[in-house]
């Protein structure tokens, strides 16, 4: 069944009215924004007002917060286009990053909102050696914080110039310089607090404009999902395999298929351990409304997902895949392409008001995210290495906060020039990689430090920096770096780091595979060989992990 056939009047309008549309509401959106922050700056007079809000909001404002933190562009933009090109396929990322959050849930959450106090590393310190642990930890949360806005700095640059129809590479330089400036005064001004609220208002403008496309796709087939899912197979050019697993993941030999697990290990562990998230858990005031802050988080994510289904198979079957993949290789347009033609089609005022409004969720969405991740890092510089390793704990509140506002001044600027330098390059695999160090070098060392009595400080050290580097190292050898042909990617990959012909020394494109055992065994050899034992301090931190006893 095609979508109904019926006519209303509909208003042409020029290319360049289409982008005032979209500058507008890109406008009001900073504006909004920019006035959120300046009011936040206002609240923060201690070290807990700027690393997490005073503590003080509630577990639904908190759930939101996270939810806009963890909804990036990739989410919105990425995976309905993955579900317009791929199908099927599609339902990988979407449920792999849903199924995440039940290893947050169970048995990350409450324990590290209890044993914690501003950052991962409070909670890896508290019974080991300060120096050691700190650095490792500060060092893995800023590499993993600046790959990750590495890809969505670029992906801004590349994202905006197309939405408003500006080509050419001044444009892009321009939109990743006003993002990096936006998410730089958004840090250094409003703290957590400017931060959160940023969030929260991008979380609930993203779901709003996700939710009115849903119905309007679902309406056009009579909110028959069955005759959505049929005509965007038929106009996919793909047929019933549209519809069945193999166009995207796993379709070919062994490797491919070791691929697609290395994959979903590391996006389903990689949340757990992704600096930006975890230090959302602080912001609430006690591990219960922590824990109901995730199930608020996941009820909102796993709809969203949903939402993405619709869009994704909406795009296919109303736009087709053809003219998607014409638009963005990648598929990163659908969403857009789907709004304009939901809104009349491309030239009508209908259709540029509605591609407008989307282009401004897909901006909100890009500045909220790297805004998380520029304040992750920098608390962690600030809190970790300035105030616990150089200054060996005798920095004062006041010290560690001026030092996180410069710290996300330089990091800021840092990622700025290097995303102007990598624009050019095919950056999407930064994403995976984020994850990856995330669930290999952060996560295991969590999860002994709060489970195993025997861990201790070499163990920690030797578990961060094994599960960095082999994570890091494995991708340097892949293909997406290396560039040559492999079963995973049959034509090679032009836009790689190295050799565009040469075939890469590690055939898979996603190190999780290898490198979560690695960060694990790492950790526990690093334990087993030394002597060291922190039984008492164990003892405290499992009474303060459980009971929420001595909790900040």
């Amino acid at each position: 069944m095609s979508a109904p056939e019926f006519a209303a009047p509909v208003l042409a309008v020029s290319e360049t009215e289409s982008r005032t549309f979209s500058l507008i509401l890109f406008g009001l959106f900073v504006a909004l924004t920019l006035y959120i922050t300046i009011w936040a700056s206002r609240h923060n007079k201690t070290a807990a007002d700027y690393y997490a809000g005073g503590r003080a909001f509630s577990p639904l404002q908190n759930g939101l917060a996270i939810s806009g933190d963890y909804m990036s562009a990739a989410s919105f933009l990425g995976i309905a286009g993955l579900f317009a090109l791929s199908g099927y396929d599609g339902f990988l990322y979407s449920i792999g990053f849903l199924v995440a959050w039940l290893v947050a849930l169970l048995l990350v959450a409450e324990m590290l909102r209890n044993s914690g106090r501003f950052t991962m590393a409070d909670v890896l310190a508290f019974r080991m050696r300060q120096r050691p642990v700190r650095a490792a930890a500060g060092i893995s949360t800023i590499v993993v914080s600046i790959f990750y806005l590495l890809a969505q700095m670029v992906g801004a640059g590349a994202l905006v110039g197309l939405l408003l129809g500006v080509s050419g590479e001044t444009a892009k330089i321009l939109t990743i310089v006003v993002v990096g400036a936006l998410m730089i005064f958004y840090v250094t001004v409003g703290g957590m607090k400017g931060t959160t609220w940023v969030q929260i208002v991008k979380a609930v403008m993203l779901m709003t404009g996700a939710l009115i496309m849903t119905v309007w796709v679902l309406s056009k087939y009579g909110f028959n999902l069955s005759e959505l899912l049929g005509d965007a197979a038929a106009k996919s050019g793909k047929g019933d395999a549209f519809l069945e697993p193999g166009l995207k993941y796993g379709a070919t030999d062994l490797w491919s298929k070791l691929d697609l697990l290395s994959l979903g290990l590391a996006l389903v562990l990689g949340t757990a351990g992704l600096p930006h998230i975890l230090i959302r858990f602080y912001t609430v005031p006690n591990s219960r409304a922590a824990r109901t802050s995730v199930n608020w988080a996941i009820g909102i994510i796993g709809f969203f997902y949903l939402m993405t289904l619709v869009i994704g198979f909406g795009a296919a079957a109303l736009v087709g895949g053809s003219a998607i993949a014409a638009q963005d290789k990648g598929g990163n347009t659908a969403a857009p392409q789907l709004a304009e033609e939901l809104g009349g089609g491309s030239g009508s005022t209908g259709g540029a008001i509605f591609l407008a409004v989307i282009a401004a969720v897909a901006f909100a969405t890009i500045l909220a995210v790297v805004a998380g991740l520029t304040l992750a890092s920098s608390s962690s510089f600030a809190h970790d290495l300035f105030a616990n390793v150089f200054r060996r704990g005798r920095a004062t509140e006041r010290d560690e906060v001026v030092t996180a506002r410069y710290a996300a001044l330089v990091i800021g600027a840092i990622a700025i020039v290097l995303s102007i330098f990598a624009r050019g390059l095919n950056v999407a695999f930064l994403v995976a990689l984020a994850f990856a160090i995330a669930a290999s070098a952060n996560l295991p060392t969590l999860l002994f430090s709060l489970f195993w009595k025997r861990f201790n400080t070499a163990g920690a050290v030797a578990g961060i920096y094994g599960g960095l580097v082999s994570a890091v190292g494995i991708v340097l050898l892949s293909p997406v770096a290396w560039g040559g042909k492999s079963d995973t990617i049959p034509k090679g990959n032009p836009d790689a780091l190295f050799s565009a012909d040469t075939v890469a020394p590690i055939p898979l494109s996603n190190p999780g595979l290898i490198s979560i055992p690695v960060g694990f065994l790492c950790a526990y050899l690093g334990t087993v060989l030394s002597k060291e034992r922190t039984d008492d301090e164990y003892a405290e931190l499992e009474v303060r992990a459980l009971t929420g006893k001595g909790a900040h």
